[in-house]
């Protein structure tokens, strides 16, 4: 006869490690939330976080306070209230401004600060006394408290006048980040000028914009975007963060530095812009060095246009922008003799014009000639729209497009001489949507959820 037991210390283990399994899992719930919780000192993508102390009129930290933070722009509002140290911190802030701030005291007189501005990727930090009177009210302006714009890894930050004030010939953000000394612009590039952010390789960069990825994924681009220009308007751009080491989660994929954009958003009061630029061979040099230089005839223009405003005052926004250029690639190859910037050795224009008779009348084969410029286009098309949900909820949603193309040569070399029908185009269409949900759900835990698609289809 056979005989079984039950062994009471192998039901023990089993309990002790179903415990020890519950314990880890709480202990991992317990961290996300905790994480999440966490106030957002760091840099963000695309919104700035705000930390304020407010002191009592004896000099000691007031706890309990309410503050409200307003954004004069849209009349958005956020809530907090002050923890035991009198310090209060806001997340998911638009960048820019003006805010102002609110500290509404029971016991003394409230506090007001007005003319905040905020930028991208850095922690706003401000102390505030109330008054001793709780009839009254203290008012007072940014500029006369102590107040400090703390970047969290070394960074430069453009807002919106930045863009207004430098010389964007190009109408490209790195018309303007090449500003900071640490970020070198090779402007000698022939198909985009690539940025060397503290010496680093261009390849180890990254864009974003509006929390999208912007990378030339493919690596066939020298500007390093997914399309041949850049592909958002310039008037588009709020502020831009060239960000060298963040200290955040959220990047990723670079060893370089993160240029990092955030579009313009409506406000309760309509504004806009409008340009036109122009320019021909006639308003080009027609020597190089004291040597004559022939161009040929071409012309290019570039508009656009950006309007932003209320759909429905302090709650719902827009902002559009559009912008086209109908220009035209040069090329400076040429037989000898022919007066072109760069003249191929070796070949004639009267062996250049055998060669192409031969091509038609021998072989049936049109060889398109030797232009000197050949037409190209680039249009883009941007709409974003703020909803203001309540005092706790902000969301927003981005729509980017951009359809462009160039012509290249298909070989690089001074010696060499194509003809038209041996170049090829080089054309990108992007469409990128991106949608945000901010939410503050308590005084110490907020959460930022974005879903994002870019499709990109590159043609040759």
């Amino acid at each position: 006869m056979m005989h079984s037991r039950i062994n009471p210390l192998a039901g023990a283990d089993l309990r002790s490690q179903f415990a020890w399994a519950m314990r880890a899992l709480t202990g991992l719930l317990v961290l996300i939330a905790f994480a999440l919780a966490m106030p957002s000192a760091l840099a963000q993508e695309t919104t700035v976080t705000m930390r304020g102390t407010v002191l009592a009129p004896d000099g000691s930290r007031a706890a309990g306070v309410p503050v409200t933070i307003t954004d004069t722009r849209t009349g958005g509002r956020n809530r907090a209230i002050t923890n035991a140290s009198g310090v209060f911190t806001a997340g998911g802030l638009r960048p820019g401004g003006p805010y102002t701030i609110k500290a509404d005291s029971d016991r003394y007189a409230d506090a007001t600060v007005s003319e905040i501005f905020l930028r991208l990727g850095e922690t706003y930090t401000f102390t505030v006394s109330l008054g001793l009177n709780v009839t009254e009210e203290i008012i007072t302006t940014a500029a006369r408290i102590k107040t400090a714009e703390v970047a969290v890894g070394p960074s430069a930050t453009f807002d919106v006048i930045d863009l207004a004030e430098a010389p964007a010939i190009n109408r490209d953000i790195k018309d303007l980040i090449k500003i900071d000394p640490r970020i070198y612009i090779d402007e000698g590039d022939n198909r985009g000028d690539t940025v060397q952010c503290a010496g680093a390789n261009p390849r180890f960069n990254s864009l974003t914009v509006d929390g999208v990825r912007l990378n030339d994924n493919f690596g066939l681009n020298r500007n390093g975007y997914p399309t041949t220009r850049l592909p958002f308007s310039y008037d588009s751009i709020q502020q831009v963060a060239v960000e060298l080491a963040p200290f955040d989660v959220q990047y990723g994929g670079f060893t370089a530095c993160n240029i990092n954009a955030v579009f313009k958003s409506g406000e309760n009061e309509f504004f806009g812009s409008a340009f036109y630029d122009y320019t021909s061979d006639s308003l080009t040099g027609d020597s190089l060095e004291g040597s004559p230089v022939n161009l040929g005839d071409f012309d290019e223009k570039r508009y656009g246009v950006s309007i932003g405003g209320p759909i429905i005052k302090d709650k719902l926004f827009f902002f559009l922008a559009y912008e086209k250029l109908d220009g035209a690639d040069t090329f400076a190859r040429g037989p000898a003799g022919s007066g072109r910037a760069v003249e191929v050795r070796g070949v004639s224009q009267a062996q250049a014009a055998r060669i192409e008779q031969i091509a038609r009348d021998v072989y049936g084969y049109e060889p398109g000639g030797l232009p000197l410029s050949i037409p190209v286009d680039d249009e883009k098309i941007l709409a974003k729209f703020d909803w203001n949900i309540s005092d706790q909820h902000r969301a927003a949603f981005t729509y980017n497009w951009n359809d462009g193309f160039a012509i290249s040569e298909s070989d690089g070399s001074s010696s060499n001489l194509e003809f038209a029908n041996h170049y090829y185009e080089r054309g990108n269409e992007l469409t990128a949507y991106v949608g945000q949900l901010f939410s503050d759900w308590t005084d110490n835990f907020s959460t930022e959820i974005r879903i994002s698609n870019q499709e990109l289809d590159n043609r040759q």
